[in-house]
């Protein structure tokens, strides 16, 4: 979950984690390179030449040292010919030992001088060959200060002093504990977790847990999971307790549902978990089948308050109640299994795709649970934080770090504006082809069932051709003024007579069609604004309401000046507090 850095991890709202998670920090720490610390950008090359067939991943994790032992087997096909594999490692892992298809490496034929592990392939492989490259590596992994705003391990402990660990690596991305592909679109096709962890513990992880090997004072967890994003590969270690049920779906098949809490958190988790099966209805009625339903629906408890880590989500937003009926936390990273990992974005400048429709989703829930009043109710809140200060989507590749920074770039906006903007499009298109506009973009085909689809990547791009399909209209101008620019487009009046005149003004005076209802005394009108202004007669002295259904996301000076007044009373409060 994210604030002005990351928030798929959630809105911003809710800064709470769980009181009973004191997080080990250490007093200094290896600096990450620039290199680690930068996740995306245009992919190299050298890693765009291969596919990522299988990770086995092997990690040994030593709570009382705050240490990680690992071993990560890889495979990889050409898609071209390639002499060299490059990955991406945090170089204060220190690396033991690299071997490629059983043969170890010298110390020449290898180097990871700024977290960029290069790797010289004894044999060049041709376009279709395989190769898989072991390495050995392990040391104290990078601590997040303050996960999962930053990214890294949490070393903490429950209550009674048990350790209780976790990562969250979204914004730095994998290269924080495995090596990978740190890119969006280096997703293995399958991952193999094993992780071994003293025998009081338990170490919950993503997809389908294949066994649990017993070696006295240790065990291992083997998990195994199908198409997983890089950053929602997760550790999850602590004494956790579980609960396990089965929900039975609209599509046929039965998918495992499983709640990995703290001990002495059973009656909270069992009302947690509770909220399981109609959420899933949710979203298998809303937008389609759970893309996961071979392996799980999970939740691990966390000390750090929540992410969308895949099959497995992790949340630690200490179990409170909510006026809107829900754990809006667990919701928006649920969310996720949807817009983020069943359907990625091929870039970090498309993220929008999966925060946008991710915190639409709750707004959407409140009204499949309640009606329209949650629902409006959610979408003013978002509109409160809505900035307004960069383009959603800058039209280039770019880093993680450029997309969530809220002084250079989009920020929160990917979240709420991007919402507030699918809302626009629902009332302008209607709900069929806005559904199936969300279902194309998610399964890459408007009929999805349990086996018809895999996960896929999408682009910004994707999504408008998309839309244009279903609806059967050029919607272009619409986002180009959303996504493209920062200024939202705003409605001028003036009043001649009888008559009052509305005009769209937008960025550049670009066109703008949007059509606006207006409310004159009791009667609703609709003006198709096609040339961006239109007329309607309201005599002096009238009941005038612009938009009054509140369908269209538009400048209005209000926001403004309560996020001006916000500002200024915390820089008080910040004031007086010295």
């Amino acid at each position: 979950m994210s604030t002005p850095r990351l928030l798929s991890f959630a809105l911003c709202a809710a800064l709470a984690s769980f009181a009973h998670a004191e997080d080990a920090k250490p007093a200094t720490q290896p600096p990450l390179s620039e290199q680690t610390v930068r996740s995306g950008g245009t992919m190299p090359a050298e890693q765009a030449r291969v596919h990522f067939d299988h990770a086995e991943l092997h990690f040994s994790v030593d709570p009382a040292q705050q240490s990680l032992d690992a071993t990560a087997r890889l495979t990889f096909s050409a898609r071209e010919a390639t002499d060299v594999l490059l990955l991406d490692l945090d170089r204060n892992l220190a690396i033991s030992r690299i071997a490629v298809d059983g043969k170890t490496l010298n110390a020449a034929q290898w180097s990871n001088p700024d977290g960029r592990l290069r790797i010289q392939l004894p044999k060049a492989l041709a376009k279709g060959g395989k190769a898989t490259v072991e390495i050995h590596y392990g040391g104290k992994p990078h601590v997040a200060q303050k996960a999962p705003w930053d990214g890294g391990f949490v070393w903490s402990h429950t209550e009674d002093g048990q350790p209780w660990i976790a990562t969250a690596v979204e914004g730095e991305g994998c290269d924080l504990f495995w090596p990978c592909i740190d890119h969006p679109m280096g997703k293995p096709d399958l991952v193999d977790t094993y992780v071994t962890v003293p025998k009081a513990l338990a170490a919950p992880g993503n997809g389908v847990l294949v066994d649990i090997k017993d070696h006295g004072a240790t065990h291992t967890y083997h998990w195994r999971a199908k198409h997983p994003t890089t950053y929602a590969i997760s550790l999850n270690i602590g004494p956790f307790e579980v609960l396990k049920g089965d929900y039975h779906s609209r599509y046929g098949n039965t998918i495992p549902m499983q709640m990995w809490y703290l001990r002495g958190h059973e009656a909270q988790a069992k009302q947690l978990f509770g909220e399981f099966p109609r959420m899933l209805d949710f979203f298998e009625q809303e937008i389609g089948p759970y893309p996961f339903g071979d392996e799980k629906m999970g939740v691990v408890e966390t000390p750090h308050l929540g992410m969308e880590h895949q099959t497995i989500n992790a949340y630690g937003n200490g179990y409170p109640r909510s006026e809107y009926g829900f754990d809006w936390l667990l919701q928006h990273e649920f969310s996720h299994e949807w817009f983020g990992n069943q359907v990625t974005n091929a870039d970090w400048d498309d993220m929008w795709l999966h925060e946008g429709f991710g915190t639409y989703m709750q707004p959407l829930y409140g009204q499949y649970l309640y009606g329209d009043m949650p629902y409006f109710s959610m979408l003013q809140n978002e509109r409160s934080m809505v900035k307004n200060a960069f383009p959603i989507v800058a039209g280039r590749s770019q880093f993680e770090h450029e997309v969530y920074d809220a002084e250079r770039g989009p920020g929160n906006d990917i979240y709420y504006k991007g919402s507030l903007m699918l809302h626009t499009l629902r009332q302008l298109i209607g709900d069929q082809a806005f559904f199936e506009s969300v279902r194309r973009l998610v399964y890459g085909r408007p009929d999805p069932k349990p086996g018809n689809f895999a996960p896929h990547y999408a682009t910004t791009r994707e999504y408008i051709d998309i839309v244009n399909q279903v609806s059967g209209r050029d919607l272009g101008w619409f986002f180009d003024i959303y996504l493209r620019q920062s200024a939202l487009p705003r409605l001028e009046t003036r009043q001649d007579g009888n008559t009052l005149h509305v005009r769209w003004q937008v960025p550049q005076d670009k066109p703008f069609p949007m059509p606006v209802e207006v409310q004159v005394g009791d009667k609703l009108v609709t003006l198709p604004m096609t040339n961006g202004e239109g007329t309607v007669e309201a005599p002096a002295g009238t009941l005038v309401i612009l938009d009054p259904r509140s369908k269209v996301l538009r400048d209005m000076p209000h926001f403004a000046e309560f996020q001006q007044w916000k500002k200024e009373q915390a820089q008080k409060k910040a004031k007086a507090g010295k």
